[in-house]
């Protein structure tokens, strides 16, 4: 366990029209956080079924840390389906 204090990332979840600031420590992982904000927002929702995306890229490591992705305090990450949906 890390001793650097934690820091606040906001997370963007599109399904929700929603934004949630959760705090994570250094060793925090991406998927930790997607899995929280799924479940703040959505409630009951399988994270296999959603992507991240940081600074305009996808995640393609979720088990990397906040730290191993130079994630800043009060950075923003964007969750999405990961399935375009069709516009009836």
């Amino acid at each position: 366990m890390s001793s650097e204090p934690a820091i606040a990332v906001r997370v963007s979840v599109t399904d929700a029209w929603d934004t949630v600031t959760l705090d994570a420590t250094p060793d925090t992982t991406i998927a930790e956080l997607k899995a929280r904000a799924l479940e703040r927002t959505l409630g009951r929702a399988d994270p296999a079924r959603y992507i991240v995306k940081f600074r305009g890229g996808r995640v393609l490591d979720e088990q990397q840390s906040v730290t191993a992705l130079e994630v800043p305090a009060g950075g923003a990450l964007i969750v999405l389906p990961d399935r375009r949906r069709p516009v009836r």
